[in-house]
């Protein structure tokens, strides 16, 4: 038998987990980032062994993807995104969270919480690490390469190359239509 409980956080609520993040940036800003990695993947390990619920497991992914971020050497993550993801788990390392780890069942869900708002405010930055995972593993078996040989910069070429044949697909449409390959009146070209 299954339930379903839905919390509905108020805006003071969302004030206190703000106050919370805040707290985690500043602490994140004398951490060493090794050792905030090191603790977020200590507290994935103790989260998977609780036998967490499934709201708290799928929250589990997207701590896994934030650390693999940082990690990444391929991907190669902005100083600005770095801290972002380091206050983020920052947070999840921190001794005195709201509800202590130890209770069971419950212990996890204010990390939980606090981590499905941070993937919000991250979405951009795994978003794009999505996509170059993606790429990353498609040209590398398309090439009989390591996906560990190809790199951002590998993805960026991509990704421009990709655009300038939507833009010149687009444009040879735009002649197409509207009756053969006459000139507007205003081309320039």
């Amino acid at each position: 038998m299954t339930m379903r409980i839905v919390l509905e956080l108020s805006d003071k609520d969302l004030s206190h987990f703000r106050k919370l993040a805040r707290q985690a940036m500043q602490s994140s800003k004398e951490a060493n980032p090794d050792e905030v990695v090191a603790g977020a993947r200590k507290l994935l390990d103790d989260i998977s062994g609780s036998k967490p619920s499934e709201f708290i497991r799928s929250r589990l992914a997207l701590v896994g993807t934030m650390i693999d971020m940082l990690v990444d050497e391929g991907w190669g993550m902005q100083e600005v995104g770095r801290k972002r993801v380091l206050t983020a788990l920052a947070y999840l390392v921190q001794s005195d969270d709201l509800i202590p780890d130890t209770i069971p069942g419950v212990g996890f869900l204010d990390d939980a919480i606090m981590i499905e708002l941070l993937a919000r405010e991250l979405k951009p930055e795994l978003d794009a690490y999505d996509d170059f995972v993606k790429y990353r593993a498609a040209e590398a078996k398309r090439l009989g390469k390591k996906p560990e040989e190809l790199n951002r910069t590998d993805y960026l070429k991509a990704r421009e190359q990709a655009l300038l044949s939507r833009m010149r697909r687009r444009r040879r449409s735009s002649r197409s239509t509207g009756g053969g390959r006459r000139r507007s009146p205003f081309s320039l070209f």
